[in-house]
């Protein structure tokens, strides 16, 4: 597949550009380290002492050296026990920023008649403020447990299941897709890690954002260098 640089830092493989934006119908996000500066579960993990050994896990299983997400999620949310919650609001208000160009990004799609999915393995608890900061239309994350005002340890099932892997994710873009009536490849999909190759694999257009090698290799778009909204400069 031939591999070509159109400006420092962005990368191109498997099309011609440009691409026409008002082309597509649907742009998925993933949400930590892609939409925002964060993983969430490892600054919430800086509160109880554990940064070093979640963000180990955390790393592993975003190189896509750990073949079950969902148990390497449940390992990690264990080691938050106790963490209370406003540790984590904490976290929300001190640590996590938007990444470059995201805002930008998504009011060029809304311009252009596309609606907006973030798909995430983190958690609601982010998740859905960041919808409301950005007017996001459909959300599927995680939901951390608490009781007395800190973390159990555990995640709380929901209606569609119990973990958002890259299962999950895959299965939310299709159904995003079918739900507003469009072929998956009129859906763009953005992400940083392995858990995000299922989405990435099955939309019409693939994007990588300062991503690991893995994911690097596997998308249309590579952003490695600058903001989120440097997609735009391969779409027109």
């Amino acid at each position: 597949m031939q591999t070509t640089e159109i400006s420092p830092g962005l990368v191109i493989q498997g099309f011609t550009p440009p691409l026409q934006l008002s082309s597509f119908k649907l742009i998925a996000f993933d949400m930590d380290s892609t939409l925002i500066n964060i993983e969430c579960v490892d600054e919430i993990a800086d509160a109880a002492g554990r940064k070093a050994e979640v963000a180990a896990i955390t790393e592993a299983a975003m190189r896509g050296e750990i073949a079950d997400y969902k148990q390497s999620l449940r390992q990690r949310v264990a080691l938050l026990k106790g963490v209370s919650m406003a540790a984590i609001e904490q976290v929300y208000r001190q640590r996590l920023q938007l990444n470059p160009g995201a805002a930008e990004l998504i009011a060029a799609c809304k311009q252009a008649g596309l609606k907006v999915l973030l798909v995430s393995g983190g958690f609601t608890y982010f998740a859905d403020r960041i919808r409301d900061r950005l007017s996001i239309d459909f959300t599927r994350a995680n939901v951390l447990e608490e009781q007395g005002g800190v973390l159990t340890g555990r995640m709380v099932d929901q209606p569609w299941g119990d973990i958002c892997d890259g299962a999950e994710k895959r299965r939310m873009l299709l159904q995003t897709c079918a739900e507003l009536g469009i072929a998956p490849q009129q859906a763009i999909a953005m992400g940083d890690g392995a858990n995000d190759l299922p989405m990435m694999a099955q939309a019409g257009l693939s994007v990588a954002y300062h991503a690991k090698p893995k994911v690097r290799e596997q998308a249309m778009v590579a952003i490695n260098s600058g903001g989120l909204d440097r997609l735009l400069e391969a779409l027109k």
